[in-house]
């Protein structure tokens, strides 16, 4: 079953590799050899799609320094097109909506062959954000240009642990036309475990079926990727800093501890009947980190029903 089918059917369970762009002052051979190395990771994998992110300037979410520079990177839709012509899998492009305006958005939704690809829209960073096409507004694009592309949204654990509404986001997203939604980077299992529960039951209050929660990890390399970690807004408890700050191979631990949280993760979504999937995040530059998620992918491929 491909994983348009899966979600359509509100099935599961999905596995997907996220990979970020090669930065737009990457010469251009330089660009598809980058290309052509990703296929060569992700083939012996069987992943049922490859993310491509959209970065944005989140510097608004956070008044305080960056840990890393914001460096812009190709237009995922772009990379895509000319570079991943042999990807035998469907690609999830992100949008950063409030990078596009709405005729240059349009015209993108409507060039999508719903066969081949999906998306996931994503909103601003912050309310004071300068928005070129709002969230809302790119729904209705999706809806109105071209309906059969499967839409996605993003989850977060952690504005649920603060606000509490997170699962209602979920279910006006869906009644919105997304499909399935993907979190950011889970190192906090419990804010996940709380909002998948809560998002299940009120699914079941209102009479409707949940949509795949796709549940994204990343390896960490080292204690400057977990201060960036915290920077973006992901919450890494303070027990877990504790294990990789004093490990012998921060990396390693790193690696262990999103496996475990995977595996707790997807059992709870068994019991509760949420369908869910697993998303390995790979936007390291270093060969090392890199390689860390493929074994991570692979250790998590064996403990997925598909």
């Amino acid at each position: 079953m491909d994983l348009q089918q899966r979600i359509s059917d509100r099935a599961g369970e999905i596995l997907l590799f996220a990979v970020t762009p090669p930065r737009v002052t990457t010469d251009p051979e330089r660009v598809q050899q980058i290309a052509d190395v990703t296929l060569e990771r992700i083939r012996p994998l069987d992943v049922d799609g490859l993310i491509l992110y959209d970065i944005d300037d989140e510097s608004d979410r956070n008044p305080e320094e960056r840990p890393f520079p914001f460096v812009r990177t190709l237009d995922p839709a772009h990379f895509l097109e000319n570079n991943l012509p042999d990807l035998d899998v469907p690609a999830v492009v992100y949008r950063a909506t409030g990078k596009y305006d709405e005729p240059t958005l349009r015209d993108w939704v409507k060039t999508q062959d719903p066969a081949r690809s999906l998306s996931v829209f994503v909103g601003g960073s912050s309310g004071e954000k300068r928005m070129a096409t709002s969230l809302r507004r790119a729904q209705e694009i999706r809806k109105e240009a071209n309906p059969d592309l499967l839409l996605g949204a993003v989850a977060i654990p952690e504005r649920h642990t603060v606000k509490g509404d997170e699962h209602h986001r979920l279910i006006a997203k869906q009644e919105a036309g997304c499909s399935y939604f993907v979190t950011q980077v889970v190192y906090d299992v419990n804010a996940a475990k709380n909002l998948v529960s809560d998002y299940r039951y009120e699914c079941e209050a209102r009479g409707v079926q949940p949509v795949p929660i796709v549940f994204t990890f990343s390896v960490c390399g080292s204690m400057k990727t977990l201060e960036f970690l915290r920077w973006l807004g992901v919450d890494v408890p303070r027990w877990i800093e504790n294990e990789l700050r004093h490990a012998t191979d921060t990396l390693d631990a790193s690696l262990e501890q999103a496996e475990a949280a995977a595996i707790e993760l997807m059992s709870f979504c068994r019991q509760l009947g949420v369908p869910f999937g697993i998303n390995i995040e790979s936007v390291s530059i270093r060969k090392v980190e890199i390689e860390a998620s493929v074994r991570l992918a692979e250790r998590l491929r064996n403990k997925l029903d598909r």
